[in-house]
C-alpha cells in the first residue's frame, strides 16, 4: 500500500489558499503507518515538476462544470499530476474519496481513455462527529463558521429524503438547499447542481441515480459535499 502526500501546485489557481494549505508530515506518517501503509510517497515541487516541464494532461467536457466553472484550469493540474502518479508508482488500484466526487470522475475517463492498466475506486465519505465531511480546509474555520458549515450537509441528507418521500424536480430540490444554507450568516454558495453521476450532466427531473453536489465559501474557505441518490 502506497500513500502520496503532495500539495500539487498545479492545481491551485490564482489567489487559493497554496502557501496556506495544511501541511503536517508527522501527522500523516503516523496515521498512515496505524492504517498499515508501506510505503509514503512524498516528492518535492522540483521532482514532480522539473526544469522545462512542457506536458499537460486535459480531460474535456466533464471538467468544465461544477468545480470546472470557477476553478479553471484546476483539473489539467489534477489529471497532469496523477498521471505522473500512476506511472512512477505502477498501481494495481487507486481510491479517490467521493467527496471529490468530480476528481474521482475525471480521474476514471482518464484511465479509461489512455489504457492506463489500474482500477479506479471511489471510497466513501468520511465525516466527521458533526456530519461535516472531512477535509484539510476544515481547519480554517472559526467556531462560528464551522456551525454555519454543518448546512451543507444537513441539507444535503434532508434532499435526499425529500427524494426518497417522493420529490423529483431538481428545482425544487436545488431552492431547498439554498434557503438552507443562505440563511447562514457566513456562508455563500458557489454552486448547487444536480446531476447525472457518470456523465455530470443536469437532470430536471430525477428518473434515475443523481448526485447532488455543492460547493460553498464558509467564510473565506471553500468546502464541498455530496449525496449519492440510489433510484
Amino acid at each position: 500500500v502506497v500513500i502520496s502526500l503532495f500539495v500539487n501546485p498545479t492545481q491551485f489557481g490564482p489567489g487559493e489558499d497554496l502557501e496556506d494549505y495544511p501541511r503536517d508530515f508527522k501527522r500523516d506518517k503516523t496515521l498512515a503507518e496505524k492504517t498499515g501503509v508501506d510505503i509514503i510517497f512524498y516528492p518535492s515541487d522540483k521532482e514532480m515538476y522539473p526544469d522545462r516541464f512542457l506536458t499537460r494532461v486535459t480531460v474535456d467536457k466533464i471538467t468544465e462544470v461544477l468545480c470546472g466553472v470557477s476553478r479553471l484550469h484546476h483539473f489539467q493540474g489534477v489529471t497532469t499530476v496523477c498521471a505522473k502518479l500512476f506511472n512512477i508508482v505502477k498501481p494495481h488500484l487507486a481510491v479517490f474519496g467521493q467527496k471529490d466526487f468530480q476528481q474521482s470522475v475525471v480521474i476514471k475517463q482518464m484511465v479509461r481513455d489512455l489504457n492506463i492498466d489500474m482500477d479506479i475506486i471511489t471510497g466513501p465519505i468520511i465525516r466527521e462527529a458533526d456530519g461535516l465531511a472531512m477535509s484539510s480546509r476544515n481547519t480554517y474555520l472559526s467556531e462560528d463558521e464551522r456551525r454555519d458549515a454543518i448546512s451543507l450537509n444537513q441539507s444535503l441528507f434532508q434532499a435526499k429524503e425529500m427524494v426518497q418521500q417522493g420529490e423529483r424536480e431538481t428545482k425544487v430540490l436545488s431552492q431547498f438547499i439554498e434557503d438552507k444554507i443562505s440563511s447562514r450568516k457566513s456562508a455563500r454558495i458557489d454552486y448547487i447542481s444536480i446531476v447525472h453521476p457518470r456523465t455530470l450532466e443536469p437532470l430536471e427531473v430525477i428518473r434515475v441515480n443523481a448526485l447532488i453536489a455543492l460547493a460553498v465559501f464558509v467564510g473565506k474557505t471553500r468546502l464541498i459535499d455530496n449525496v449519492l441518490i440510489e433510484i
